[in-house]
């Protein structure tokens, strides 16, 4: 029977999902790494754009005139999730490529060993 080809990743594989494997953890990796698309972006730039003309130009809808101070709240509320939630996704990625590393350093080793031993 063949040697498991993953036998040495399989210690790592509660480092699978980034944030874990429960629910919260799924919501919150997609929710971070939509934060780095262009259709966030764009849409991004759309709402404040609308956000700005609505409050520049229609002196009846001005719910937050310039400068702006509602928008700017709702940015800090943003940048308070969001950081946090990028940084642990960039942590938990990082702990994945070592735990990667290490499992494809230990599947080298054993291969060099096999070769080596081959040759004698």
């Amino acid at each position: 029977m063949p040697a498991d080809p993953l036998r040495y990743a399989r210690e790592h594989e509660h480092l699978h999902g980034a944030f874990g494997a429960d629910r919260f953890g799924a919501i919150a990796e997609r929710v971070a790494r939509f934060f780095g698309t262009p259709q966030y972006i764009v849409s991004q730039s759309v709402l404040v754009a609308v956000w700005v003309a609505v409050n520049a130009i229609a002196f009846s809808l001005r719910w937050d005139p310039y400068p702006f101070i509602l928008l700017n709240l709702a940015f800090s509320t943003q940048a308070a999730y969001a950081a946090p939630l990028i940084l642990l996704a960039q942590t938990r990625q990082a702990d994945r490529d070592k735990a990667h590393e290490e499992a494809a350093a230990k599947h080298r080793d054993e291969i060099a060993l096999k070769q080596h031993e081959l040759l004698q």
